[in-house]
């Protein structure tokens, strides 16, 4: 698992405006899918979806005014049954639920 929240946009929808000269590139098994974290960090910031490559997934911690917290409940799936190779099914492993406490 990754442990970062992803949200989709169409691959037109999204604007670089800086830092992806920063950005290195890695592919998974099928090389279909394509990974992309920061040089410096490490963090994964997106990648272009396998399931969908008309879409990015888009780690919302690297969106400016977004935060992982913004989020309620968060579905979790197992990582291991992809949707590509599964008749468009994953697994659910679980939920990820946050309340403030104040």
């Amino acid at each position: 698992m990754r442990g970062a929240i992803a949200v989709s946009a169409r691959l037109q929808d999204i604007e670089f405006v800086a830092g992806e000269g920063n950005l290195t590139l890695y592919q998974f098994n099928t090389g279909t899918a394509k990974h992309y974290f920061c040089k410096t960090c490490g963090i994964y910031t997106h990648h272009k979806r396998r399931s969908d490559p008309d879409q990015f997934g888009i780690n919302v911690a690297c969106i400016e005014g977004i935060s992982p917290f913004d989020f309620p409940e968060v579905v979790v799936t197992d990582g291991i049954l992809h949707p590509s190779d599964s008749d468009g099914r994953s697994r659910i492993a679980g939920m990820l639920r946050y309340s403030p406490t104040e």
